[in-house]
């Protein structure tokens, strides 16, 4: 018993010590938002004198926040709606194919070889490219995020297809269903749970990317997305610390409000996509 409370009490210690390493920089960001740039200067751990509320005021005043805001969301929404039309897609070719075909097996890790290769090592050839063919524009980067999308999401959706049974298929077959029909009225639902997952972790990353949109959308301010806006609250020689956190707060609301709203759908699809695998 003494052994296990031990193991309890370390458990509770380390969690507790997780939980204080994330809370305390949201803390951090939340109170510094509502200070003035003095207060920040003066002591950036101490609580705001007074909640000043000039900060969010100074940014939804000017015009370009809720250009940026229209850039994120123009990108983001698309950028997902075109993972869930490709992923799937090219998943189900790979999980159904690649036990009876060489071609899709070495496409398959072939895929899963670019996971392992980082950002650094494609950039230069990647933003040469975009450039030589003007696609240093929003509509440009959503299609490079779906493609830096499908060696990740190919794994995803692979090892879940790979899980449900080939029985189903059979059985449409056999009632007259082609192939297409198959997919998109039985496989496809079935991926919902998988769909889920990918949405979010592949919303997060497009929603709060900074490196990609700096290097190909920074060259207008009409193409800012909500993290070139908050990285571009500075100067040559001072950054408006204010400013920056009364950003950070509000690029994080939508992400907070489509969670409240659809927490049971989220919770679900991945307890559900758990339960699946």
């Amino acid at each position: 018993m003494k052994t296990q409370t031990k193991r309890a009490a370390g458990t509770y210690l380390i969690l507790g010590i997780g939980i204080l390493l994330i809370i305390y920089p949201l803390f951090l960001t939340v109170i510094s938002a509502f200070k003035t740039e003095p207060e920040i200067t003066k002591n950036f751990l101490a609580l705001p004198e007074s909640f000043y509320l000039g900060n969010f005021k100074n940014i939804l005043s000017r015009p370009d926040y809720f250009q940026a805001v229209g850039n994120t969301l123009y990108i983001t929404i698309l950028s997902l709606a075109g993972m869930i039309v490709v992923l799937p897609m090219v998943s189900y070719s790979i999980a159904r194919k690649m036990d009876v075909s060489r071609f899709y097996k070495y496409l398959y890790f072939f895929l899963l070889v670019g996971i392992f290769v980082p950002f650094q090592v494609k950039m230069m050839p990647l933003i040469k490219t975009m450039s030589s063919l003007h696609m240093l524009t929003p509509t440009g980067i959503i299609i490079v995020y779906v493609a830096s999308s499908i060696c990740e999401g190919v794994f995803l959706y692979v090892a879940f297809i790979q899980g449900v049974p080939t029985e189903l298929e059979e059985a449409a077959y056999i009632d007259g269903a082609t192939t297409a029909k198959t997919y998109f009225q039985i496989i496809l639902p079935l991926l919902k749970p998988m769909t889920a997952t990918v949405l979010i972790k592949m919303g997060l990353w497009i929603w709060n990317d900074f490196f990609l949109p700096l290097l190909v959308l920074n060259k207008s301010t009409k193409y800012w997305t909500l993290t070139l806006f908050q990285y571009n609250f500075k100067s040559t020689f001072t950054v408006d610390y204010a400013l920056v956190f009364a950003t950070f707060i509000l690029s994080m609301l939508p992400v907070f409000l489509v969670y409240l709203v659809l927490q049971k759908q989220i919770i679900g699809g991945l307890t559900n996509g758990a339960v699946k695998g």
